[in-house]
């Protein structure tokens, strides 16, 4: 076994200019740490199969899901089962950190989920 942190594990882009990093990559489970900066955000979409869970390190995002905007802060997590559309982004000031469980890996299982007839 090894000791995982941001330093040591898989990193990779995504977004605008977001940052995460596979601190559990397995099929059945996948913990990931991410960064996002002020303003980013990401596609709104659905997972067929993954369950996942968002726990929030530092600073703050917003999570719509299933047309209902969550604000979390650290310390704040939120449950998104599967075949919830959902979308993350950063409304605040500074860069949000925050781990992501998935259960099954949610990496191949990500289809788009536009917002139709919804008023955020």
């Amino acid at each position: 076994m090894t000791i995982v942190s941001t330093a040591n594990a898989q990193h990779y882009h995504w977004g605008q200019s977001c940052d995460g990093w596979h601190l559990l990559a397995l099929d059945e489970l996948s913990v990931i740490e991410e960064r996002m900066p002020p303003g980013s955000f990401e596609q709104r979409h659905r997972h067929a199969r993954a369950r996942q869970f968002f726990y929030v390190l530092e600073g703050e995002v917003t999570i719509e899901l299933e047309g209902e905007a969550h604000s979390l802060h650290g310390g704040e997590g939120l449950h998104v089962p599967p075949g919830s559309a959902h979308q993350v982004r950063n409304d605040g000031t500074v860069d949000a950190r925050f781990v992501v469980v998935s259960s099954p890996k949610s990496h191949g299982d990500r289809t788009a989920a536009p917002l139709e007839g919804i008023s955020l």
